[in-house]
């Protein structure tokens, strides 16, 4: 007889079929969006407002301009990011978070609250298990 386990993730990893695989499913979807060590920086940088290149090259330390372009140009595919061009001279480029981008804030905040815990834990409490 078979036991029942209570955890989706547990029943995910002893069964990819089914019930279970609606769950890995959608976190591994949202995880290839959101994967690397920059988008989430660059969404947080423009939650605050809109921005041109070289301002968001500024805000997200560390980040080369190639990078930041490849990052903004999948941000954009997965309509999380706007970019409008101005019609200016020179021409202008903004960038800013769509209201679809915008749904992600939620999950940003509790990562952040999750990492503030652990970093508590890990640097501060490393003796508590």
């Amino acid at each position: 007889m078979e036991t029942l386990l209570k955890n989706p993730m547990e029943a995910a990893i002893k069964n990819e079929t089914g019930p279970c695989i609606t769950h890995i499913l959608p976190i591994r979807d949202a995880l290839d969006i959101l994967s690397g060590k920059w988008k989430i920086p660059i969404i947080v940088a423009l939650c605050v407002h809109k921005r041109r290149f070289k301002e968001l090259h500024r805000d997200v330390t560390g980040i080369t301009a190639k990078m930041l372009s490849k990052e903004l140009k999948e941000l954009e595919v997965n309509k999380l990011v706007k970019r409008t061009v101005h019609d200016t001279s020179p021409v202008t480029v903004e960038y800013s978070i769509t209201e679809y981008g915008h749904s992600l804030w939620p999950v940003i905040r509790e990562l952040r609250d999750w990492g503030l815990k652990h970093r508590d834990k890990i640097i501060y409490h490393p003796e508590e298990a």
